[in-house]
């Protein structure tokens, strides 16, 4: 027999299984001042989850078979949390990795995208910052977020907006910032798409964004396609992703653009977006070495370099270099590591 579990204001159906042979069947919470309530076809059993909590009782099978149970308060660190004892960096690690590059706007393929999609136009006659912005709101209102999505054979921002269009489909964050990525490189915009990753090494969920290069500020700013989301200071100035991990640490203040939103649907809040979903993310970063278009194609041969920033407790800190060949693509990967932020955000 199975109950459902309402904890806070999550509800979870046929989950949880009564094992009368436990001694007591505990179920565990990180719910702090909420209710956790179990529910049967016959009845429920509700308790205000507090520090001490050991909450028990008994659920009745039948008449003759009983199963001792207990909710229980276990403390487990938030998101935020985790991401604050990630703070340290070693600035002095001089571990080679080699330069980052961007790919020229001159490239036939990089031209092909500005003209076709009339990037010009899109982007606007104002300043640098507002052609960054005009080019995220596009890319963001044209192309559906579909996480769970397969992606196309290829992948650069001529063939996924193609495939979106003729198949009526969404794409996973990776591919949205992929053509944003070349979208900002064909007019002549430094970009990258940054791989933003939980500590776990392995995981089910991370995000991916761009950093873009702004000459109006002289540094990197935050850019995420699949929010249509930027970040800001308290005066309203764009932040980069550096710059953001580092407020969420020390608590500074932090502004989301209002307009941030899931698939033109579900508004975006400071909290859910950057405190909770982001600070999973930006405990490792990982980001291309070449800027260009098709990055993300596999073709048999062709050789892709990675670097990725960890801090100083992250889980696997080596090798500092690992090289892999993917058997049934035939594609090269190479994986470079740094504790450095200079290196990682060196600007173009």
């Amino acid at each position: 027999m199975k109950v459902d579990i309402r904890d806070g204001k999550k509800l979870t159906k046929q989950n949880w299984a009564i094992s009368p042979d436990l001694n007591p069947d505990v179920y565990e919470t990180s719910s702090l001042g909420k209710k956790v309530t179990f529910i049967t076809d016959k009845d429920s059993i509700s308790v205000k989850i507090k520090k001490d909590t050991k909450f028990d009782f008994i659920i009745l099978l039948n008449d003759s078979i009983k199963a001792k149970t207990r909710i229980s308060y276990k403390y487990v660190p938030n998101y935020l949390d985790r991401l604050k004892k990630a703070a340290k960096y070693n600035f002095s690690d001089n571990r080679f990795v080699p330069n980052f590059s961007y790919q020229s706007s001159e490239n036939p393929n990089l031209v092909k995208i500005r003209r076709d999609f009339k990037l010009d136009s899109i982007a606007g006659t104002g300043n640098e910052t507002s052609k960054i912005l005009n080019l995220l709101h596009w890319v963001h209102n044209i192309i559906r977020h579909d996480g769970s999505s397969v992606n196309p054979t290829l992948k650069n921002a001529i063939d996924l907006i193609k495939v979106c269009k003729s198949e009526k489909r969404g794409i996973n964050c990776r591919m949205m910032a992929t053509i944003l990525n070349e979208c900002y490189l064909s007019m002549g915009i430094k970009s990258r798409y940054i791989t933003c990753m939980p500590k776990e090494t392995e995981f089910d969920d991370c995000h991916v964004i761009n950093m873009v290069y702004s000459n109006d500020f002289k540094k990197w700013i935050w850019i995420d396609p699949t929010f249509d989301a930027y970040v800001m200071n308290e005066k309203g100035e764009l932040l980069g992703l550096e710059e953001v991990r580092e407020r969420l640490v020390k608590g500074k203040t932090l502004i989301l653009n209002p307009e941030a939103n899931w698939n033109r649907r579900n508004s975006q809040t400071k909290e859910e977006y950057l405190e909770t979903y982001m600070a999973k993310n930006l405990y490792r970063l990982e980001t291309p070495l070449v800027s260009e278009y098709d990055t993300e194609t596999w073709k048999s041969g062709k050789e892709i370099i990675y670097v990725e920033l960890l801090p100083l407790d992250g889980i696997e800190q080596t090798p500092q270099k690992k090289e892999q060949t993917n058997s049934k693509t035939g594609v090269k990967f190479i994986y470079y590591k740094t504790n450095n932020p200079n290196l990682f955000w060196t600007k173009p």
